[in-house]
């Protein structure tokens, strides 16, 4: 076995020699290296002159729509009287539309559980630092997967009758699909989609979901959670 050997450091004041820089670079170490610092500010007057210019601009902005229009406000608030359908406010009405679909305690705990989950572990996991494309490689294998995984999200979808979630689910199934089979160097938009990651897909397809829940639980649910259409106040 190599004798394990010892580096010492020395230093010196000899100004008239040149200065020399010696690393060892190991398995487990590297060389550091340090780019140029680019245009630096200190954050007053630059940024928080800014903020505050910005603040008072949407204060402002708030009073004069708030003197031209009067806020949707309904009714005093009587406990013998239950308006149909209670709406909840409208960035918790896609949970409240989940509900019409799921038991209480899938759509009310165990999914956004599950979301807040996801938005504390992802960040620890270096997945797909690079940004590769989805069928950058093993395309075959990775569209078996994604196209077993579609299959059995869109199933237990269908079996819950949950068509709300499932036609936002397919749209972004069917782009992802065509992105596979998309020729190389054909539309430009086709290859905008070739080139996204699945870290792009599945927060695209979480966005669909979320916006079409809102969207259906604010203007096409009617008395009882049926459905009714915008320009009519019968149910479906």
């Amino acid at each position: 076995m190599a004798e394990k050997n010892s580096y010492e450091a020395g230093f010196g004041s000899d100004a008239l020699k040149d200065p020399q820089r010696v690393v060892f670079i190991t398995r487990k170490t590297s060389a550091k290296v340090q780019g140029e610092v680019g245009k630096q500010l200190m954050s007053y007057p630059h940024l928080i002159l800014r903020e505050a210019i910005a603040f008072q601009i949407l204060v402002i902005a708030l009073v004069i729509i708030s003197l031209l229009w009067d806020a949707p406000l309904e009714q005093l608030a009587n406990p013998l009287l239950t308006p149909n359908p209670a709406k909840a406010p409208w960035y918790f009405l896609g949970l409240q539309e989940l509900l019409h679909y799921f038991p209480p305690l899938v759509a009310g705990v165990i999914i956004p559980t599950l979301v807040v989950v996801a938005l504390i572990v992802i960040p620890y996991f270096n997945v797909n630092i690079q940004g590769e494309p989805l069928w950058a490689a093993k395309p075959a294998q990775r569209f078996r997967v994604a196209l077993v995984t579609l299959a059995v999200l869109a199933v237990s979808l269908a079996i819950f009758q949950a068509w709300t979630v499932l036609a936002p689910t397919l749209a972004i199934a069917g782009l992802m699909l065509f992105s596979y089979f998309a020729a190389p160097g054909k539309q430009p938009w086709a290859q905008f989609l070739r080139a996204r990651p699945v870290s792009w897909w599945v927060m695209t397809w979480f966005i669909a979901v979320a916006v079409a829940l809102t969207l259906v639980g604010t203007f096409f649910r009617g008395p009882g959670w049926s459905w009714v259409w915008p320009w009519s106040s019968r149910g479906a």
